[in-house]
């Protein structure tokens, strides 16, 4: 196996949570998607149909903005983002593993936060 999965493991996921986000980032279509292909090709993971990103959540102040989901061919990736913060809510899963470390530094960068705070389980 390798660096963090060992023999028995399901998989991993990385849980992220950006603060301070670009504001024009999370509210561009076209960022985001650009985002997904950016992470797969990063990671090596390859996607699985279309990235679904709807924009919904207009009941709520807190709540608009963006959401995303990539199934990839060893799980998905899932992305919300509350326009009213400039904050992003991340979760890479997967059964292959992947360089949590390089996928924290891309995201951060990608979308320019200033504070990350993530968390990696291993499934079992």
């Amino acid at each position: 196996m390798g660096k963090y999965l060992k023999k028995g493991d399901y998989g991993m996921e990385l849980v992220l949570d950006l603060y301070d986000c670009d504001p024009e980032a999370i509210r561009s279509r076209k960022k985001l998607k650009e985002f997904v292909d950016r992470l797969c090709e990063l990671l090596k993971m390859k996607k699985y149909g279309r990235c679904f990103l709807p924009y919904f959540g207009l009941n709520a102040d807190h709540t608009p903005g963006y959401s995303l989901l990539q199934f990839i061919e060893t799980s998905s990736i899932t992305g919300h983002f509350a326009e009213k913060t400039n904050s992003a809510y991340l979760n890479i899963f997967s059964c292959k593993e992947f360089d949590p470390i390089k996928a924290t530094k891309f995201c951060k960068e990608f979308f320019s936060a200033r504070r990350v705070k993530k968390r990696l389980y291993i499934r079992k």
